[in-house]
């Protein structure tokens, strides 16, 4: 009986150490409140595609037309006249050797030869001159000036004043030869400048071209030798 009751009290400790304060005092429990959780979703982001709107550029193709082609520009060849014939210069960009002269009261002035010879041995002995006056109605004469120049020195002679032959309708003409001009004996191989001047029958001037220079040459003729065949002597036999 005795060992009972210590197994109840032993019981009755066990249970005493399990239970709260409040259930030992006998006040009863105050319902703990248990928190609630919503779970709200949260919205998704919404994304709007951004798509970029093509452009079209419309080229109109021309039907049947061709496409242009460049053509490369003509460069001329210069033509200079030499005592020996013509020669022909390459070049880029063509350079006047000789400027244009002014012929103020003429159409046009021109000469046979650019080269001309003393004496008679060597050809051509003389040179051609033609003008054609722009007032040929009151043009009644026209004086041809020639002088020499120094192809070395630039040293000129005098002027030697010629009047031309008329043919009509305004045009003129005039062989020129060596002996003619003034100092001729002076100048070789030299240059003969030349201008023209055109008057009415009372000598009122109507025209006077610039000098032209260096374009007419005077040279001293060199007759080439003629070889004389050798003399075969003659052995007589006796």
């Amino acid at each position: 009986m005795k060992k009972i009751s210590i197994l109840l009290i032993f019981a009755v400790a066990l249970s005493a150490c399990s239970m709260t304060v409040s259930q030992f005092l006998g006040i009863p429990a105050t319902p703990t409140a248990v928190p609630t959780f919503t779970n709200t979703p949260t919205d998704m982001p919404t994304f709007t595609p951004t798509v970029p709107t093509p452009t079209f550029t419309v080229t109109p193709t021309l039907v049947g037309q061709k496409t242009k082609t460049s053509t490369p520009d003509f460069t001329p060849t210069q033509l200079i006249l030499t005592p020996l014939g013509i020669t022909l210069l390459p070049s880029v960009t063509p350079i006047s050797l000789v400027p244009n002269v002014k012929m103020p009261g003429f159409i046009s002035v021109s000469v046979s030869d650019e080269v001309f010879y003393k004496g008679k041995k060597c050809l051509p002995s003389s040179v051609k001159f033609m003008a054609q006056a722009a007032n040929p109605a009151n043009t009644a004469f026209v004086v041809l000036f020639v002088r020499f120049k120094s192809k070395q020195t630039g040293s000129t002679s005098e002027w030697t004043s010629i009047t031309m032959q008329s043919l009509g309708i305004g045009t003129f003409t005039h062989d020129l030869i060596p002996l003619e001009m003034k100092g001729v004996d002076y100048f070789e191989n030299a240059w003969v400048q030349y201008q023209l001047v055109a008057t009415d029958a009372n000598s009122n001037k109507l025209g006077r071209t610039d000098i032209f220079d260096e374009r007419l040459t005077l040279l001293e003729c060199v007759p080439t030798p003629t070889p004389i065949p050798p003399i075969t002597p003659t052995v007589l036999v006796p």
